[in-house]
């Protein structure tokens, strides 16, 4: 059974920096169907932690049957721990990416960067299993995680959603909005 209502969950633009506290916005877009019901943002760190307790935040009184998060990456490093979202919620978390994560490569990322390397690391490693999912016929297949369902449900909400790319509608949307709001504010 495909969920009525979704969130779209992507990050705006942001400049490199030079160890200064840089910010980007976290924007999700709610939608039923392919109907926007809701978008609302909120300023995360570049680099930080921020990134899940924002998130909690702002879809805390948001009536929704799935949450599509662009990747768990946002702003840089800035990692949404997909896991706490579910045990907070109770509601499935879909992770969407265009193309299969190389865990080796943010490993070495996270080692040469991060003095809290290994904590981000094991909310990576808490995923699990990393499914292909050819969305449409002719596209390349993109790639997905799910906490909270089958995978055969997240193909269902993926599939629903994927009108005009290999990118679900919400997701899409919410990256042109966070990256138009975003660089206008840079």
């Amino acid at each position: 059974m495909v969920s009525k209502s979704v969130i779209g969950v992507e990050d705006g633009s942001f400049k490199s920096f030079d160890g200064k506290n840089g910010f980007t916005l976290l924007c999700c877009v709610l939608m039923d169907n392919y109907k926007i019901l809701k978008v609302f943002f909120s300023r995360i760190q570049v680099d930080g932690i921020d990134a899940t307790s924002k998130l909690l935040k702002m879809i805390t009184d948001v009536e929704y049957s799935a949450i599509i998060l662009g990747g768990v990456t946002f702003a840089g490093f800035n990692i949404i721990d997909p896991r706490k979202i579910f045990d907070e919620k109770q509601l499935p978390v879909v992770i969407y990416s265009n193309r299969k994560p190389n865990s080796e490569k943010i490993l070495n990322a996270l080692k040469k960067h991060f003095k809290d390397w290994d904590k981000r690391w094991s909310i990576l490693q808490s995923l699990g299993n990393i499914y292909e999912f050819e969305v449409k016929p002719g596209y390349s297949p993109i790639y997905f995680e799910i906490i909270g369902e089958t995978p055969e449900y997240a193909k269902s909400i993926l599939k629903n959603y994927t009108i005009i790319s290999r990118v679900p509608e919400p997701i899409r949307i919410a990256k042109i909005i966070a990256r138009g709001v975003s660089l206008k504010d840079s």
